[in-house]
Order: structure tokens, then sequence, then C-alpha cells
């Protein structure tokens, strides 16, 4: 039986996101409780890590130390909230995108930790200022946002609240270091962080190409989803546009003639990135140091 490192670590929701969250922990010896309010979600999350972990062993892609029977040793679901963040020292809120859901889930996790525990939202664009102030802990907050996937995409920028303790952001880089992440510091936060602003302005041109007929690519839901917060952020930057009408339905319409926007083949296509993605991960393992 596997040994927590150090711990144990909670995730609270149980989407995909916070599937490759406990995933990286448990790839670094650390006890995870993976926490959503459906019993079926959660058995529906461990089995899909299960898989996964299996997978990458078998592919040689499974990160750190211990065997895929080690780290799924480590890995619990929960359905009590107070139960999955008792004893944890550090929380990774994965709920949807939603500033009232997420201010409703600190606002609880406020009540419930003590002193000596880090409380981090891997919101993409919500501002720290807009989750957590108010909070009795607010100097235990912090953004840790990840790239989508987590597991395969390294990267995760660690945005601060005004508030936020200096010994919380260089806790929460340490820990992300020892998952094997590579985190980058926000020295202060700025709508869109800087990894949504540097996309979000790729994807606002792409737009434009798109409405002068000289490009093709896409999809609705991702508007659906993130318009409103890509318009927000690109505010800031001068003229945006609607992503909506016409040209969204262009888009969509050219991304579904790839692939169908189901549930199964946008299951088959996410399972075909992730194989990419594995595949690259052993290449640059392959590759000697400079």
């Amino acid at each position: 039986m596997a040994t927590s490192a150090a711990g144990p670590v909670a995730i609270i929701g149980s989407g995909l996101i916070g599937q490759s969250w406990a995933m990286l922990f448990a790839s670094g010896g650390f006890k995870v409780k993976l926490y959503d309010i459906e019993q079926q979600k959660i058995t529906n999350s461990l089995e899909n890590i299960r898989k996964e972990i299996k997978l990458l062993e078998q592919s040689g892609s499974l990160k750190g130390a211990l065997s895929a029977h080690q780290q799924l040793s480590l890995i619990s679901g929960c359905r009590d909230i107070q139960e999955a963040v008792e004893g944890a020292m550090h929380i990774q809120e994965c709920v949807p995108e939603d500033l009232k859901l997420k201010k409703e889930i600190f606002a609880r996790l406020d009540g419930l930790v003590g002193d000596d525990v880090v409380l981090s939202s891997s919101t993409s664009c919500l501002l720290p200022s807009r989750l957590f102030t108010g909070l009795a802990h607010v100097q235990q907050c912090i953004v840790a946002h990840p790239v989508n996937p987590p597991y395969y995409v390294p990267l995760v920028e660690l945005v601060p609240h005004p508030k936020t303790a200096p010994a919380t952001v260089d806790r929460t880089h340490a820990l992300m270091q020892k998952i094997g992440q590579a985190p980058i510091r926000v020295l202060k936060e700025i709508e869109g962080f800087a990894l949504n602003r540097l996309q979000y302005a790729i994807i606002s041109e792409a737009w434009r190409l798109v409405q002068c007929a000289r490009v093709v690519a896409g999809m609705l839901s991702y508007c659906d989803r993130y318009g409103e917060g890509m318009k927000h952020v690109l505010r800031t930057f001068g003229p945006v546009p609607e992503f909506s009408g016409a040209t969204a339905e262009r888009v969509h319409q050219a991304m579904c003639a790839k692939v169908p926007a189901d549930p199964e083949h946008l299951a088959a296509r996410r399972q075909w990135r992730d194989e990419c993605l594995r595949r690259l991960i052993k290449l640059k393992h392959q590759v000697p140091p400079q």
C-alpha cells in the first residue's frame, strides 16, 4: 500500500479537470479525496481515473515513482464536503466556471478549514478578488489555473488575491513542482490572467478572419461557455467580436464536418488528443537534455 507524501489533498468537483488533478496529486504520492454531490458522478469519475491510469502505465507514460495500483489506492471518493476536507493541506476547487457557485463553495470551505490549508481555485478567468474577498482565510486563497488537460499539459498559472500571503504562493508553487507541473507566477491579478489573454487574442483574430471568409475553424459550445468571458477580457484590448450569430454558425458547421458535436464523437476526439499528448510526453523523455 502506498503512503501519502503529505496531505491529504481534497478535490472539489469530479469532472474532467478534477479527475486530472486527482491523478496528478496521486502521482506525487498524496492521498486524494475526490468530492462531488452525487455518488454516481463520483463512481463514474473513479472508474475513468482507473482506466486512464492503467492506460498510462501500459503506454509507459505514467507520472511519478509509484505504480498504477499504488496511485489508485491513494484516490477515494466522498459525498460529504466536511469529510473530504478534513485534515487536508491543500484543497483544489474544480466546479463549473460559475462565479456564484464558486463563491458559495469557498464560503462553505472558509467555515470548515483552519489556518494551515491552501484554498485553491482552478478558475480560468474569474479574478481572485471576485472569488475570495471577504473570506476569513483570504490569505490562504489562490488561483491555480491549469491547462486542459492538466495531466498532459503541465503549465499552471498561480494568481494571488491582493491579500494572499506570499507563503501561500510559495507553498503552492512548490507543491505544483512536486507533482510534475510547471507553475508560473502572475504577480498581480489581471483579466484573463496571462494564458487566456494570449489565447483570446489569437481566437479573436481568427474570428475576424472567419468573418472575412479567409479561414474556417472553431465550435459553438466553446462560444457558449466562454464567449462572455472572452468578451470581458478582450474589452481591455480594443474592439471585440460578438462570438455569436452567422459567424458562430459557420464555425460550428465547419467543426462538425470534421468532428460531429455529439458525446460519442467528442469523447473519441478527446481520446485521440490525449493519446497524441502521451506520445509527445514519451518522445520528450527520449530526447537528451541540452
